[in-house]
């Protein structure tokens, strides 16, 4: 029945979108969901970086400007339709991070999340990017909202917050939205390591960015 009400809203929630009057989720132009301008800026830009436990995460965008603009609309504006705009970047990210028998997960949200929003932004995202997420994690308890809250406490939060179905010799790819300090794709990629996964990709739509970039090239995600 749950299943049911969530594609029921999120139907809903784009006939609204379609009918009543749109502003450019990114810069706010009028009549259009993402106006040109912004739609170029969410072309694919991906960007590799490691949590604090050696995981290896790939972003396909910078959570800044229209782009965070627009997965904020995505996320907390209930503007589901605009998840078309953002999952081609998502998709040319995850052709190359999923191999040959791996397996599709997402983060998973509390309950509260999902039934405030009525739809869980992320599966959204991989749906729409043309992979159907096997629902391999769960909360073994509720962390409290991460916002607000630095590095140490981020990580002290979600620990132990997941578990995950038997993953026995699978490569599991596990997508997020935004990575911000690594700590929540840390937790979840302990747990698919405890249930025996053979290697653990972290994916995710966007990344927040550091003030400045180490020599060398690419940096690590912050822990």
């Amino acid at each position: 029945m749950l299943r049911i009400l969530a594609h029921l809203g999120t139907a809903l929630q784009d006939a609204l979108t379609f009918w009543l009057p749109l502003a450019c989720a990114g810069c706010g132009a009028p009549d259009v969901g993402v106006c040109d301008g912004c739609h170029d800026a969410l072309a694919a830009d991906p960007h590799r970086g490691r949590t604090a436990t050696g995981a290896s995460v790939i972003s396909a965008l910078e959570f800044s400007g229209a782009r965070a603009r627009v997965i904020r609309a995505l996320k907390e504006e209930g503007r589901t339709s605009l998840a078309r705009a953002v999952a081609p970047a998502l998709a040319a990210v995850l052709v190359e991070a999923v191999t040959p028998g791996a397996v599709v997960t997402t983060v998973p949200s509390s309950r509260a999340a999902y039934r405030r929003r009525g739809y869980r932004p992320v599966d959204l995202l991989v749906r729409r990017s043309g992979w159907r997420p096997v629902p391999m994690l769960r909360l073994a308890r509720t962390p409290h909202d991460q916002r607000g809250l630095g590095r140490a406490a981020r990580r002290v939060n979600v620990g132990g917050a997941f578990v995950s179905r038997p993953a026995i010799g699978c490569t599991v790819v596990v997508v997020d939205d935004v990575v911000t300090t690594g700590a929540t794709l840390d937790e979840a990629v302990r747990a698919l390591r405890a249930a025996g996964a053979h290697e653990v990709i972290a994916v995710t739509a966007a990344h927040t960015p550091r003030r400045s970039i180490p020599t060398g090239g690419a940096w690590p995600i912050r822990t």
